[in-house]
């Protein structure tokens, strides 16, 4: 069983418009409302793909309590610990054109006996767990160094992470030594402090350099997203890279459906090359559907057969 772990859902709501009018009325062609947050979208990934799971967090008022019932109807096995305070929202807009503005709310302030009620709960889950992905943001009232905390549970109960967040709670978590961490270039950069790309793409050997600081602090194996040009890992296994076909769309989500495809790779033991083949196969199928935490399987095995995995001399 995989647990996945998503401590500030959403409500993601998608606006598809011709064309944005910043300064008047705009009226939807199309919207969408479902279950959001990293975490969500991860577990909605991996129910596609027939896995095993769990999905565990936290969840509050009206808006919590329809994304559980919208879970259940998707019939994702859920375990979400009740708080007071609102869950919230996140708002997406895609133009006709494909450009896409995204706005988050900062989500509830979480108290510290709902979280030591959430602990309880995800200790338990450590049984019979053969992974857990720790994804999103964390909600007001929770310390960076929550994530280090359920990974180091995690490990005591013999169970590898993958980690998928930003920021101080990023690096003290890579810290805790999960199984595989997963920033995305921007990221990437803010955790180095500088810009990791040059005028025609990503600098790669920046980008291993810094990939390199997260291994250096105790992360086993760093993975990338480096937009169009695919995904760039650091593991124990050398340095790789990974590229789908350019796929028009809503790259929403697509993060989530990398890191849905990096866990299953690793429940079933699967090596490097075949592990990264379908995380960037499965971001690119995620692209093309018109909202995050869904793909297509025909586009999934579309692009998993043009898929190009190599190995990377950088570093």
């Amino acid at each position: 069983m995989i647990v996945v772990v998503c401590l500030n859902p959403a409500l993601d709501i998608t606006h598809r418009v011709p064309a944005v009018n910043w300064a008047g009325v705009n009226r939807p062609s199309a919207v969408y409302a479902r279950p959001g947050g990293k975490g969500l979208n991860v577990a909605r990934t991996l129910h596609a793909l027939g896995a095993d799971l769990l999905l565990t967090g936290l969840a509050g008022g009206i808006t919590g309590a329809g994304i559980e019932a919208a879970l259940g109807e998707l019939g994702v096995p859920t375990a979400l610990t009740p708080i007071a305070a609102e869950t919230r929202r996140t708002f997406t807009i895609v133009d006709g054109g494909g450009a896409v503005a995204a706005f988050h709310e900062a989500g509830p302030e979480v108290s510290a006996p709902e979280f030591t009620e959430f602990r309880g709960q995800y200790e338990k889950a450590m049984d019979g767990a053969a992974a857990v992905v720790l994804s999103g943001s964390l909600p007001r009232g929770l310390a960076a160094r929550t994530y280090a905390t359920l990974i180091e549970t995690a490990a005591a109960a013999g169970v590898p992470t993958v980690l998928d967040t930003h920021g101080e709670a990023l690096l003290r978590g890579a810290a805790a030594g999960p199984a595989i961490v997963k920033p995305n270039l921007e990221e990437l950069e803010n955790l180095a402090g500088r810009r990791l790309s040059v005028p025609d793409g990503a600098d790669r050997a920046a980008v291993a350099a810094a990939a390199g600081r997260l291994l250096s602090i105790g992360a086993q194996a760093v993975v990338t997203s480096l937009g169009p040009e695919g995904l760039f890992a650091a593991t124990g296994d050398g340095y790789w890279r990974a590229r789908a076909a350019t796929v028009a769309g809503n790259a929403t989500g697509a993060g989530d459906a990398t890191v849905a495809a990096l866990v299953h790779g690793l429940v079933l033991g699967r090596p490097w090359d075949e592990r990264l083949r379908h995380a960037a196969a499965l971001g690119a199928a995620s692209v093309a559907a018109p909202v995050a935490g869904e793909f297509s399987h025909a586009d999934y095995a579309s692009a998993l057969s043009a898929v190009a995995v190599n190995r990377d001399e950088v570093g």
